[in-house]
C-alpha cells in the first residue's frame, strides 16, 4: 500500500504517518523502485493501535515502550495494565485539581459581586484576584 492508501484506511494523515516513522513508532517502510513508501497490513494495524492508545490517554513515549516490548517478542499486556492504572491515578488527580480550581473561580466570582471597581487602588492591578 502507498502512504495515501494507509492514510485512507486508518484516518491518519500522511504527515502524521511520516512523523510516527521519525519517532520510531512505525518501522521504516519499504521503498518501491520509484522511491515511494510501501506499507503492508501490519502498518495499518500498528497505526490503529497507536490511535487507540492515544484515545486512552497514553503519551507517545508510553506507546513507544509498548510497541518496543511487542517488537521484542514480549506480550506487553502486564506493562499496559500498569501504565493504564497510573494514567487513571493521574486523571483522578487532575480532576481534583480542576475541582479545586472551579471552587477558587467560584469564590473569585462571588467576591467580584461585592467589590466596587472604584475601590481598586493605584497599585492594584485588579482587587478581585488579590483580595483574600
Amino acid at each position: 500500500m502507498l502512504i495515501g492508501e494507509v492514510s485512507f484506511a486508518t484516518g491518519v494523515d500522511s504527515q502524521t504517518i511520516r512523523f510516527y516513522e521519525r519517532q520510531n513508532l512505525l518501522p521504516e517502510p519499504h521503498r518501491a523502485p520509484n522511491g515511494y513508501r510501501t506499507y503492508d497490513s501490519t502498518a495499518v494495524d500498528r497505526l490503529r493501535f497507536i490511535r487507540a492508545a492515544q484515545t486512552a490517554g497514553l503519551a507517545l513515549a508510553d506507546i513507544r515502550q509498548i510497541l518496543g516490548l511487542r517488537d521484542a517478542g514480549q506480550a506487553p499486556c502486564a506493562h499496559v495494565s500498569v501504565v493504564l492504572r497510573q494514567k487513571l491515578v493521574d486523571v483522578r488527580a487532575r480532576q481534583q485539581e480542576l475541582r479545586n480550581l472551579a471552587s477558587e473561580l467560584e469564590r473569585l466570582i462571588e467576591t467580584s459581586r461585592t467589590l466596587d471597581p472604584t475601590d481598586c487602588g493605584p497599585t492594584d492591578i485588579c482587587h478581585i484576584i488579590t483580595t483574600r
